[in-house]
């Protein structure tokens, strides 16, 4: 055993459990490639400041959860606590802004905060995302609710929920901030919390704290100060869902933890996942862009936590689809076997075919053990006298049935018999 162990809130993925969390990746990555959005990676590591002006300066993650350091020459970094800010600095950076627009990306990484670890809740999560910069267009947002929704479906999640919610624009934002703040400055609150009601009153609202929700009854609410323009696009995206046939529940207290969102806001829930119920959401962020320092670009996109839906597929004992292991265990006994059926694996791997080899100079019975356990369904048994004869015996695990064939065809019969 080793000295070190993974730091506290963290996880290594280890097979087979790891199998898992890539079915998952696949399954949200595989509709967003369908719809026409581009790969995009970006460091670990960004600016300090490109969070705090983008996430917000009031929100959890940039005042208790960021990870920050100064490097040698006096840099301020942070180790990224979320995807949308870096991939729209990647974006703009690149002059994507002055391409064909939108520009559809996603992306998949791991993220980083310093929580308070417990289930589905760590320091280091996985996430998949998805943006689209540069439009500002009902159906977009529609897209890319339709394409999550998908996607839990197809990895055969019945009890996810999606929430929906406006957080409004500039335009009639400010009157609801105006009346929010009149009403939380006269509850009962900490001195952090008014701060934040001064910084950003939306972030009191999606505070989980009980003593604070109790308060927050008869608290004005954004749907009941949306301008014309707001309710019509909202409307719009509400329409486009339905017609698609995916089920949605308003939910006007929804927020989010992140300042930047405008408009459609939205979140996925799992309820069989206790408090840390959301296993994705994100909205539109039409000022991002401005708050980061780059030009008007509207823009709308999620984040859907890898971690949290393997939690929430077995909660549900869901099995999702996983790669398929070995389909052909090679099993040579001697060395000139061992380097004939290693040039057959080699070729067997080549035209597209699982295989697997028995290392190590194991004996035939514990050889076989290994092949057992691979869940190969075809074995492949090459003794000295095999390799005089010049077959090999193709060994069918399921049924134990077994037959020579001759070594030059072993690939196109290991084929045949897969099928």
């Amino acid at each position: 055993m080793s000295t070190f162990s993974a730091p506290k809130g963290t996880y290594d993925l280890i097979p087979p459990e790891s199998a898992q969390f890539l079915a998952v990746r696949e399954a949200f990555s595989a509709p967003l490639r369908r719809a026409g959005y581009g790969y995009v990676e970006t460091p670990g590591f960004e600016q300090t400041g490109l969070f705090s002006r983008g996430v917000g300066e009031s929100t959890d993650i940039v005042t208790k959860e960021m990870y920050t350091l100064t490097t040698r020459g006096g840099d301020e970094l942070a180790l990224r606590p979320e995807g949308t800010a870096s991939v729209l600095r990647a974006a703009l950076q690149a002059g994507l802004h002055r391409g064909a627009l939108p520009a559809k990306l996603w992306y998949s990484g791991s993220y980083y905060r310093y929580e308070r670890p417990q289930a589905g809740r760590y320091r280091h999560f996985s996430q998949v995302g998805a943006e689209a910069l540069g439009a500002e267009d009902p159906a977009l947002d529609a897209e890319l609710i339709i394409l999550a929704a998908d996607a839990f479906r197809a990895l055969g999640l019945r009890q996810v929920r999606l929430l929906l919610n406006s957080l409004g624009d500039k335009e009639c934002r400010p009157a609801y901030r105006a009346a929010l703040q009149d009403f939380l400055r006269a509850l009962d609150l900490d001195e952090d919390t008014r701060r934040r009601i001064e910084i950003n009153p939306l972030r009191v609202l999606d505070d989980k704290r009980e003593s604070v929700q109790q308060q927050l009854t008869g608290a004005p609410m954004m749907r009941d100060h949306l301008c014309e323009g707001c309710k019509a696009y909202h409307e719009q995206v509400r329409e486009l869902l339905t017609a698609a046939g995916v089920a949605f529940e308003d939910d006007p207290r929804l927020v989010r933890g992140l300042d930047y969102y405008t408009r459609t806001t939205f979140e996925f829930v799992h309820d069989g996942l206790g408090s840390q119920s959301a296993v994705g959401g994100g909205g539109r962020y039409d000022g991002l862009s401005e708050m980061i320092g780059g030009p008007e670009l509207p823009s709308v996109g999620w984040a859907l936590g890898v971690d949290r839906t393997v939690l929430a597929l077995r909660a549900e004992d869901v099995a999702p689809q996983t790669p398929a292991g070995a389909q052909v265990f090679a099993v040579p006994l001697g060395e000139d076997a061992r380097r004939a059926l290693f040039a057959a694996v080699t070729e067997l791997r080549r035209e597209g075919v699982a295989a697997d080899f028995a290392y190590g100079g194991k004996g035939m019975k514990n050889a076989m053990k290994s092949a057992n356990r691979s869940g190969a369904r075809f074995a492949l048994v090459l003794g000295d006298r095999d390799l005089a004869e010049g077959v090999v015996q193709l060994k069918d695990l399921e049924s134990g049935e077994q037959s020579p064939v001759p070594l030059e065809r072993v690939v196109a019969a290991v084929r045949a018999k897969l099928g």
